[in-house]
């Protein structure tokens, strides 16, 4: 469409519409003939290379992971409360403890300072021994009945530390306990830290356990054990249970709690025995492929899930 002549054009401008005439095109091709010569007045000067902007982002290196450790090599350093606890005395907690009672000493002196790191070759003594960082062990045993659960026994009855004799040279311990007619998954190990996780209530360890009464098990009661139980000792409710097998008299529980006897004592509350018990399930760990009465070594991956689990 052609234009009429002496019409002015009109574009919206902050204050309203203004005209645009034929000046305001002189004035800009003016504008533009004025950078032109500005172009040429530069032409065969020397060049003033690029920005510095650009060299100083676009040449800038960052240190890689392995430069990084370069120019910070890693400590020989221990604290003393880790120390203790790789010793297999105690956890962390309790060995600060130790020290802030005065316990403990090294090379002679008796130390108190929380914090305080020993380097290689000191000599740290605690209760007249000197201490020395083992090697972490992790032991799964298939517990048998009839074995009780400790060191030794003065009575000279079995107990599972015979069971594990030969696992290693490190001396390891039992975590937690299963009664002398419990069976199933026990753990062992020299961690002190560890041990003290997994068997602490605030960290809610999961167990679970295939249980055999002397009779069925009402399904009213199993309701009952199901919505939580007053037990002489304070209420009690399973993370979950159901039965199991094709009788009625198998059940399986899943509960977090360490309260001595717990599983027998629910079920005693309404009146029914335990005849078989076995913990097919403790913290992540089965007894899957393992013969009752038999040990074997945890894998490093399962260690690494183990004390993921415990927090």
């Amino acid at each position: 469409m052609s234009r009429i002549p002496g019409k002015k054009r009109f574009s919206k401008s902050k204050d309203g519409f203004e005209g645009k005439s034929n000046s305001g095109r002189k004035k800009r091709e003016e504008k533009a003939s004025g950078f032109r010569e500005k172009r040429k007045s530069f032409a065969g000067k020397k060049s003033f290379g690029k920005p510095a902007f650009k060299s100083k982002y676009r040449k800038k290196t960052y240190p890689t992971a392995t430069a990084h450790a370069e120019e910070k090599p890693v400590s020989d350093l221990v604290r003393l409360n880790k120390y203790i606890a790789n010793a297999g005395i105690c956890s962390r907690r309790e060995a600060d403890e130790l020290i802030a009672a005065g316990a403990v000493s090294v090379n002679g002196k008796v130390i108190t300072e929380m914090g305080y790191k020993v380097k290689p070759g000191d000599v740290v003594n605690y209760g007249g021994q000197t201490l020395r960082q083992e090697k972490m062990q992790y032991v799964l045993l298939n517990k048998p009945k009839d074995y009780i659960t400790t060191m030794d026994d003065p009575e000279g009855r079995k107990h599972v530390m015979e069971l594990v004799r030969n696992a290693c040279r490190e001396r390891i311990y039992p975590v937690g306990r299963l009664d002398r007619s419990t069976t199933g998954v026990l753990l062992f190990t020299n961690d002190g830290e560890l041990t003290k996780r997994l068997t602490h209530p605030r960290y809610g360890i999961k167990k679970i356990y295939h249980v055999t009464l002397d009779q069925n098990l009402k399904h009213n009661d199993l309701q009952k054990i199901a919505e939580g139980l007053e037990l002489e000792d304070g209420f009690i409710k399973p993370d979950a249970i159901s039965y199991t097998g094709e009788g009625k008299n198998e059940v399986g529980i899943e509960l977090h709690s360490g309260r001595n006897r717990i599983v027998r004592r629910i079920f005693e509350h309404l009146g029914y025995r335990v005849t078989k018990l076995d913990r097919v399930f403790f913290a992540g760990l089965t007894k899957k492929n393992l013969e009752r009465g038999r040990w074997r070594h945890l894998t490093e991956k399962e260690v690494a899930f183990l004390k993921m689990t415990a927090g």
